[in-house]
């Protein structure tokens, strides 16, 4: 099941950001994405990052594998952006260290970076399994 999942969050790549959006012929926000990816594989995610952040088990950082969320703070204090951690293998090799995939902020697309990039690092506030 990760893989298809994978897959399914992989092919979203380039998919332009739109707030509120939940949808790949409209566009998604980090949320949005999440939840259409997951609902995809008939898992029911909750819609707004706050809410999948209470949702699922908490997991360190050195558990981390492909399929769980990746939370950080970019907004204001507690988690308000969501990415899904990937394996190496389908990271392009500036992403190695610990890939996930995201629809970042407005003018952005659906793309992968890497959790240990300075910037994703310094708002990382945790991880959770849903499965």
């Amino acid at each position: 099941m990760v893989q298809r999942l994978l897959q399914t969050a992989l092919a979203m790549q380039g998919i332009p950001y739109r707030s509120g959006g939940e949808d790949p012929s409209t566009g998604f926000d980090c949320s949005g994405f999440v939840r259409w990816v997951f609902s995809d594989q008939g898992i029911d995610v909750p819609r707004t990052v706050r809410e999948q952040f209470a949702y699922g088990r908490r997991i360190a950082d050195r558990e981390i594998q492909p399929g769980d969320l990746l939370f950080f703070s970019t907004e204001s204090s507690g988690a308000t952006h969501v990415g899904i951690a990937i394996d190496a293998a389908n990271a392009p090799a500036t992403t190695a260290d610990l890939p996930f995939i995201h629809a970042p902020g407005d003018n952005g697309v659906v793309r992968i970076e890497a959790l240990g990039a300075p910037y994703w690092r310094s708002r990382f506030v945790g991880a959770r399994r849903l499965f």
